[in-house]
């Protein structure tokens, strides 16, 4: 079963661009990146040359000896046995950051071949980077992140129907309430996805088999291999604390406030001893790190408060597996997830944040009194996003926070459908991935 990637559209663009440079795609592990470069090669080029630096270590040596692209090109045309053309081949370089050298011949394909498509995955690379020795071509590389799967692209794999209406109603831009059949399908739809989460092959084993308990077996699997990581990219005397962090990490989003206390993660642990394991956790892409502001100014990223902030994960399915909730506690809402529903709807809700503005997202409290989950810097404008996992849209939060600062526009997001007044729009949960569109 394939999943198409709406990042397909950006590498287009990227190939066309008369500006390309050789393209870095990141993002956390087993999102998908080996995947789409490979199916991008496959659409838009006539061939492509895929070497694997963590598989394929006999190459090293090669890019160890010489930068020259055409050297390299040479080499590769003939150890893979591909005809290499400038334009027409796609060379892939996946995991590059086990390979420093090839790293930096980015910085030569760029100058002296630029002609010639060069695509890089990189899972840890910002960490790889903080290894004595590394180095980084500035300057000569673009940028493109893959995140886990969205809603909107999970969405046409479980009802096309659904999914041709959605994007219908996008196109046409308006606030209008969606029609109640397509909007309580659409519920459901969304309660499944928060369920699977947005990691590939957690996705396509549901699809498949319909089986939880095989959801949360890769789920494991995947929440393993993280672990695994740690020992390869980290100084060995970090490593008990990373694990502990990453062990722990849902007791903090557990609570009724989120906020990340590191006494959670061990008795008496200080904010110094912890830092470098956040901040790896942050760097690689596993969690998302939001800062605490309270006085909400542009731009919001210099009123925050750097000691205050919360953490969640990539993906809100890997969250609800560590949480140990079965999905049936989603999907039949029973009391018991009356307690995480909202944790995992902020996750969810992040997430989508994420991929359409990118990092910097923050949240509002004033005292002890009242708190916005979520907010952020929007065409000259903050706009403050209230997150409510249910139909029930009462608050004082966001009413105080109206109050006091008058903003343009506010956002809440809850399971009620579509609905406007004056500066407040209300948007069902199943909208989140469209934000950007819809609040223009």
């Amino acid at each position: 079963m394939k999943i198409e990637r709406d990042i397909l559209n950006n590498l287009e663009k990227w190939k066309d661009s008369p500006y390309r440079k050789p393209l870095v795609l990141q993002g956390a592990r087993q999102v998908g990146k080996s995947f789409v470069l490979k199916e991008f090669g496959e659409q838009y080029f006539e061939n492509c040359c895929y070497i694997n630096f963590d598989f394929e270590k006999e190459h090293k040596p090669e890019f160890a000896k010489t930068k020259d692209p055409a050297r390299l090109v040479s080499y590769l045309s003939v150890v893979k046995g591909i005809d290499i053309k400038p334009e027409t081949t796609l060379i892939i370089f996946d995991e590059i950051q086990e390979c420093n050298d090839a790293l930096n011949s980015l910085k030569y394909f760029n100058e002296l071949m630029p002609g010639q498509a060069v695509a890089c995955a990189g899972s840890l690379l910002g960490v790889a980077l903080k290894r004595e020795g590394s180095s980084f071509p500035v300057g000569n590389v673009d940028f493109l992140t893959l995140f886990p799967v969205s809603f909107s692209e999970f969405l046409p794999l479980f009802n096309k129907t659904l999914s041709g209406f959605l994007q219908k109603y996008i196109h046409v831009k308006k606030r209008d309430p969606i029609p109640e059949i397509f909007h309580s399908q659409l519920i459901e739809a969304y309660k499944l996805y928060l369920c699977c989460g947005g990691m590939p092959e957690t996705l396509v084993r549901y699809l498949e088999t319909k089986n939880w308990r095989d959801v949360d077996k890769v789920n494991n699997q995947i929440l393993t291999a993280y672990t695994l990581d740690f020992a390869k990219h980290i100084d060995s005397k970090d490593i008990p604390r990373l694990h502990r962090l990453w062990q722990n990490i849902q007791d903090n989003l557990a609570k009724e406030d989120r906020k990340f206390r590191y006494a959670l993660v061990e008795k008496n642990a200080r904010a110094r001893e912890y830092e470098n394991a956040v901040e790896w956790l942050t760097i690689s892409g596993l969690v998302y790190r939001t800062f605490q502001v309270q006085t909400p100014r542009l731009p919001l990223a210099a009123y925050k408060n750097s000691s205050a902030f919360k953490l969640y994960l990539v993906d809100s399915g890997l969250l609800r597996t560590k949480l140990r909730l079965s999905p049936l506690t989603i999907l039949q809402g029973d009391k018991f997830f009356t307690e995480f529903k909202g944790v995992l709807t902020e996750n969810y809700v992040l997430q989508s944040l994420v991929r359409q503005f990118g990092n910097d997202i923050f949240y509002w409290t004033s005292g002890n009194q009242a708190e916005i989950e979520f907010m952020l810097d929007f065409n000259n404008r903050i706009i403050p996003f209230e997150v409510k996992s249910s139909m029930s849209i009462k608050s004082r939060s966001l009413s105080e926070y109206r109050k006091k600062n008058q903003p343009e526009l506010s956002v809440r997001l809850s399971l009620k459908n579509v609905e406007e007044n004056d500066d407040l729009v209300n948007l069902p949960l199943y909208l989140a991935d469209y934000i950007s569109l819809l609040i223009i």
